[in-house]
């Protein structure tokens, strides 16, 4: 009975209430509701990094892909570990020095608009709305998989369910903040490390001797499809593809942003690294085992963790896990919220209002915007249509390929114009919308990630058009002078 699993799933939640209650206290400001006052240490930002982008992924749908498919999914964490890598190597220290000199940027459309010193603010304008389309079907798509969660769980009805989970989600998000965020990040970041790694080490141990055989020896099997054609290359070139969507997601983004000593980011990219290398090689595990130790096979393999934690271990244990799967999909969807509601607020309203606001009057409209960000995304989640994986991936794909490129030259090319980044965005979102359009309906090499085509275009367009329609902003260039200078110092 679900009755078993509640103590320790209240006093798992009791846990993150408290440490939203303490984030709001010390959240004064909209910066402290944004940023968290660019405090983070070099764990809490490296383990905010996994747990807000990993999330539900690693807990559902990369087990769920194992045990459809095997071992060929290792291609897709290959990809997201390289991406993961390189977007700490080229992005993180430039990212958090060059924001703060550039009038102390709080989000991704605010940098844009003070690194080219576009006039009339279009940049803002376009990156803004682009965050807002792409993080409301990213949270929809969320709040779909933490109902399903909660009702498996739990037995409820499903529309008991995702309003049960949404309502958690943006209340907890409007009241603490980035604060809050991170900080149940981190406590979070190391249960789910805990449970990706000891939930497959336990089924393991419980596995007789032929299907201890078995599962290693699907180890060194099936990690390519059968026979090399077209199809096989185009499948592994998409899943490589997924690393390319680091370098323009806001809400991984701003975790860099919010470290305290930039000089701290190799700390944070060994922990987060080393995080992620294990955790992938725990969910690929955990959807391998769930062929050999479950009595039947599963009708939704995106909940293979959950039966195999029903299946194997203590209903207290069992009980913290659903708690941490749950809160898990809750912080990447606060985290988008949080990044969607700051576009609103510190790019829409805080930008073009006539008479300048008070920093408490800003964060009420920050929190207020999460509110009706999260009533939009639960209406679209209602949808039975729904399908959370491909909103995921459609969500990721929109968000790295329009900023991806246009981030990377922000950071290390001077000559990136306003005209320049306003055309790769708008290119990027529309070849990404056209692309997975004609994947669906017309197939062959359009079957490709849309990611892949959509970030070579943004780079195609983005540099030709700054060429031919340079900004000659002299301030544009000193500032990024003395951010190449500070970088090489330090």
């Amino acid at each position: 009975m679900f009755h078993s699993y509640l103590p320790t799933f209240v006093a798992y939640f009791l846990a993150v209430a408290a440490l939203c209650f303490i984030a709001y206290r010390y959240a004064g400001n909209l910066s402290d509701y944004i940023l968290g006052g660019r405090s983070l240490s070099a764990p809490i930002a490296a383990l905010g990094v996994g747990a807000s982008d990993m999330s539900s992924w690693l807990l559902m749908a990369l087990p769920g892909a194992a045990y459809v498919y095997g071992m060929n999914q290792v291609w897709i964490a290959l990809g997201l570990c390289l991406g993961a890598y390189f977007n700490w190597i080229f992005v993180a220290k430039r990212l958090r020095i060059y924001t703060e000199m550039c009038n102390d940027s709080l989000t991704i459309p605010s940098f844009f608009d003070e690194r080219i010193h576009d006039p009339k603010s279009i940049i803002r304008i376009v990156t803004a709305a682009v965050v807002l389309l792409f993080f409301t079907i990213y949270a929809a798509a969320g709040f779909k998989g933490g109902a399903l969660v909660f009702g498996d769980t739990f037995h409820l009805t499903p529309h008991v369910a995702l309003v049960s989970s949404a309502l958690f989600i943006v209340l907890y998000t409007a009241i603490g903040g980035f604060l809050a965020i991170s900080w149940v990040d981190f406590f979070q970041g190391c249960l789910l490390f805990v449970a990706i790694i000891g939930v497959p080490v336990a089924i393991f141990l419980k596995l007789h001797g032929v299907q201890h055989h078995q599962f290693v020896a699907s180890l060194s099997s099936h990690w390519l499809p059968s026979g090399m054609h077209t199809s096989s290359a185009i499948m592994i070139t998409s899943f490589l593809a997924w690393g390319l969507g680091y370098f323009g997601q806001p809400h991984i983004l701003v975790r860099f942003m919010a470290v305290k000593d930039p000089n701290t980011m190799p700390t944070s990219r060994r922990i987060h690294i080393s995080w992620m290398f294990v955790a992938l090689i725990g969910a690929i595990s955990v959807g391998l085992l769930g062929h050999y130790a479950l009595p039947e096979t599963l009708s939704n393999p995106e909940s293979v963790l959950i039966a195999l934690a029903k299946h194997a271990l203590p209903d207290w244990l069992a009980g913290l896990l659903f708690a941490i799967i749950l809160s898990a999909i809750m912080s990447a969807i606060s985290a988008q919220l949080l990044a969607a509601a700051s576009a609103v607020t510190a790019d829409f309203y805080a930008r073009f209002k006539r008479s300048p606001s008070c920093n408490k009057h800003l964060l009420q409209v920050s929190r207020l915007t999460v509110l009706i960000l999260g009533v939009i995304a639960l209406y679209i989640a209602a949808d039975p249509s729904v399908n959370i994986l491909k909103l995921a991936s459609y969500a990721w794909a929109g968000l790295g390929a329009s900023f991806g490129p246009c981030v990377l030259l922000s950071l290390y090319w001077r000559r990136l114009s306003a005209k320049g980044a306003i055309v790769g965005i708008l290119s990027a979102a529309i070849t990404v919308i056209v692309w997975k359009y004609l994947g669906d309906h017309v197939g062959g090499i359009f079957k490709l990630y849309e990611i892949l085509p959509a970030f070579i275009v943004n780079f195609l367009i983005a540099i030709p058009c700054s060429l031919a329609m340079p900004d000659d902003n002299e301030a544009v260039v000193s500032t990024f002078d003395k951010m190449r200078e500070l970088i090489r110092k330090n």
